[in-house]
């Protein structure tokens, strides 16, 4: 077709009707008084309300996603603080459980410090409480270290008691640290008293922590139950001191002697205060040499006593001579 023939007017729509301008315009005004009617009666509020009612299931649908995702997302971030606390109330009940161990370690030790105290005040002799370090690496004997030495007076053979009874004896002294013998040595011996029948004995240290009585006549009168008390024969424990319990008494037709085991009171292997006695032979030469200085200070008081009134006696005469001079 050829360009010439071709219509260029504009279609009827467009060339009939109010103009753009006009449009706007009372578009423009429409909007305005709607805005003014809504806001002054309210003419839009019914609907509005069912166009909200309307879209409704539409705005649930659609939002739906959202809370989802924000449901998944408060429940990631409440599993993470219940793990942190969980994770801090376990660390807290592991403190509080160490705590507590060490609360009834402590208590448990505050009871045998009493004891000791208790037995140090009861005791006639002099003690020095010790703290047991460690049990010597020997095996085949049966011996513990004291953190107490020569310099705070820890003598060789002091008897070594905690509150339960005797424990041993103290055959190695350091400076700073003892070296103690158990009852329970095969090495070891403790003249003994048995409290019901005040028999003597001797008793001596055996294999796997238990003692034995020796040489003991078949019909002597011991029994299992007796409790064995230190005698004070050797100079060295005092008397009375608890030992061990007789466990088993066992006679024999082929010889005259009786088989007595013992079993020691103070348990080595819980015993981690201990007291350490003053030897009974140390403490007589004390009392010997206090005795003696008290003597010789009796002695001096004495004479010094005897020789003033001589001097007064003397000095007595001396005024007087001149006086019978003069008369």
């Amino acid at each position: 077709m050829p360009l010439g023939t071709l219509d260029r007017n504009p279609p009827p729509l467009f060339r009939e009707g109010p103009s753009a301008l006009t449009k706007l315009a009372f578009c423009a005004a429409l909007a305005v008084f709607l805005m003014v009617a809504d806001s002054r009666f309210q003419i839009t509020a019914p609907a509005r309300a069912g166009l909200a009612l309307a879209l409704h299931p539409l705005q649930r649908v659609l939002l739906a996603p959202v809370d989802a995702w924000e449901q998944a997302g408060d429940y990631a971030r409440g599993m993470e603080k219940a793990t942190e606390a969980e994770n801090q109330a376990r660390q807290q009940l592991a403190s509080q459980a160490v705590i507590l161990s060490r609360a009834a370690q402590l208590q448990a030790e505050n009871t045998r410090l009493r004891a000791l105290l208790d037995l140090r005040e009861a005791l006639p002799v002099k003690g020095l409480a010790a703290e047991v370090l460690y049990e010597a690496p020997d095996p085949f004997s049966r011996r513990i270290v004291i953190d107490r030495g020569s310099h705070r007076g820890v003598r060789l053979g002091a008897p070594v008691v905690n509150d339960a009874g005797v424990l041993g004896q103290v055959t190695r002294v350091y400076p700073l640290s003892a070296e103690v013998t158990l009852l329970t040595d095969r090495e070891a011996t403790i003249p003994v008293l048995n409290t019901r029948t005040q028999q003597r004995g001797v008793a001596y240290g055996g294999e796997r922590g238990v003692m034995e009585l020796r040489f003991i006549a078949a019909n002597a009168d011991i029994k299992p139950g007796d409790a064995l008390a230190t005698s004070g024969l050797d100079g060295l424990y005092p008397p009375g001191l608890p030992v061990a319990k007789v466990t088993e008494v066992e006679r024999r037709g082929d010889t005259s002697f009786a088989r007595v085991g013992l079993a020691p009171v103070a348990q080595p292997d819980s015993a981690r205060h201990v007291l350490v006695l003053e030897p009974l032979e140390g403490q007589e030469a004390a009392r010997t040499e206090a005795a003696q200085e008290a003597a010789s200070a009796t002695a001096a008081a004495a004479a010094e006593a005897a020789s003033r009134p001589r001097g007064r006696a003397a000095s007595a005469s001396a005024a007087s001579g001149p006086k019978g001079g003069t008369r």
